[in-house]
């Protein structure tokens, strides 16, 4: 009887055509993702003028998103290690793109912001789900640079909402953008085809000649025999109450410090997402289009994640978290100083690669924190809770706005939530963390003559 264990095959493959076949269908989950949670800013201004609503009314219109997308995180990453990935993912997809398809149907504020909110579900719901299954099939090596790059697909979706946008609503009016987001359903029956389930969730139902093929695709090398048995650690093995693993194994004090730092660093994404350009313009700067504006903060956040992943997988990710948070404190606060518009350009730049990009690095960190069976739970409530500092960020930074402080005095508000954040990742306990234990579970399992046979080549 071999005894095989799973983290040591996922750990060391080599990146292959199942690995890329994973990454595909996560990111292009991500590239609809970001396209729907995108149109509705990209629309705003032809729906206020057809639906005659005041900017207080379209504000709500908006940010109903934003409180569905903190319910679904936390509902729906939850449930997605009762049910399976593979199913939370497509109850996501089909709740995005149904629901903001039939917003482009309404002429009215409230159905909108109903239909809105209910796609919200949906959008914030699947991040986990996809963050979750991304970690969980990435080689150890090149796990945080799979799962930014993965993260990247959301600036994609963005870039593609406003260049389509452009040309769908002047010639078939802000509808058309609307509709459009329901093409990912067709989507459906190959991702359920091609994309595999969680590996604790078959070991938990008992599907074991699914998960041996799945091992085969990730080790090519890999015969299976019908005496296999599978070996994960206990906090592994999915069970009926992930939420309480949260704070066992002497997670909880780090736990609540991961939902600090998401809260923290949403608030500042939101917050120069709502305020930057007002803030800017009232400075007296000429910042061109507000899409260069946009393209340029987006391109920072791809550079940012995509590099941050790259450092993370080749230093430690908790350090290169931290020193992401603190270099977020320096640009934001930079952004307050009087300076050329070509050096303008450059640092709020910077300041999309450590805002957006750090929030990504958070993301992968709290991946390879959590253990598989509750990884998807541990992501979807941490996230959750940063939905709750993007809500706040546009009402508190809109309040100081209103008593006309000092230009570097509102950056320097902003900036202050980076440094607690990197106090707050500084705090977390990565001895707990499930890459740490897996190591010393290792060690102590009985000896696998498929080790020999796998992974000696």
């Amino acid at each position: 009887m071999r005894q095989i264990d799973i983290h040591k095959i996922v750990d060391e493959a080599r990146f292959n055509r199942f690995h890329g076949l994973v990454l595909f269908w996560c990111s292009l989950i991500i590239v609809c993702d970001g396209y729907d949670l995108a149109v509705a800013g990209i629309a705003l201004p032809a729906i206020m003028k057809q639906m005659g609503v005041d900017p207080t009314q379209a504000g709500f219109m908006v940010s109903s998103a934003l409180f569905g997308m903190m319910f679904g995180a936390i509902f729906l990453g939850t449930i997605a290690d009762r049910i399976g990935r593979r199913w939370a993912i497509t109850i996501c997809l089909v709740l995005f793109s149904v629901f903001t398809a039939a917003a482009g149907m309404t002429d009215n504020p409230v159905t909108f912001s109903i239909l809105r909110f209910l796609a919200g579900l949906g959008i914030g719901g699947v991040m986990p789900c996809v963050v979750a299954q991304m970690t969980e099939y990435s080689p150890k090596k090149i796990r945080a640079t799979m799962v930014t790059l993965m993260f990247s697909g959301y600036a994609v979706g963005g870039m593609l909402a406003a260049v389509l946008g452009k040309g769908l609503i002047e010639r078939y009016g802000w509808q058309s953008v609307f509709l459009a987001a329901a093409g990912p359903m067709l989507l459906i029956p190959f991702m359920m085809k091609s994309l595999p389930e969680s590996m604790p969730f078959l070991l938990k139902r008992g599907r074991h000649d699914e998960l041996k093929s799945i091992i085969a695709r990730l080790e090519p090398s890999f015969r299976p025999t019908a005496s296999d048995r599978f070996a994960l650690p206990a906090e592994d093995k999915a069970d009926n109450a992930p939420v309480r693993h949260l704070f066992q194994e002497g997670r909880s004090f780090s736990t609540l410090m991961f939902w600090v730092g998401f809260f923290m660093c949403m608030f500042i994404v939101y917050a120069l997402s709502s305020w930057l350009t007002k803030l800017m313009a009232s400075a007296g700067y000429s910042l061109g289009s507000a899409l260069t504006f946009v393209l340029t903060l987006n391109f920072g956040a791809v550079i940012g994640s995509i590099g941050g992943g790259w450092l993370a997988d080749r230093f430690h990710i908790k350090r290169v978290l931290i020193s992401m948070y603190l270099l977020a404190a320096i640009s934001i606060t930079l952004l307050g100083v009087k300076m050329p518009t070509e050096a303008l350009f450059l640092v709020v730049g910077l300041v999309g690669a450590s805002t957006i990009g750090t929030q990504i690095v958070a993301y992968a960190y709290a991946g390879q924190f959590y253990p598989m069976a509750i990884r998807s739970t541990g992501i979807g409530i941490a996230s959750g809770v940063g939905r709750a500092g993007a809500i706040l960020a546009p009402i508190v930074i809109g309040t100081l706005v209103g008593m006309a402080l000092p230009l570097q005095q509102n950056f320097i508000v902003i900036a202050i939530p980076a440094l607690i954040a990197a106090v707050a990742v500084a705090l977390i306990n990565h001895s707990c963390s499930a890459s740490e234990h897996h190591e010393d579970v290792s060690a102590e399992l009985p000896e696998q003559p498929l080790r020999a046979s796998v992974m000696g080549r």
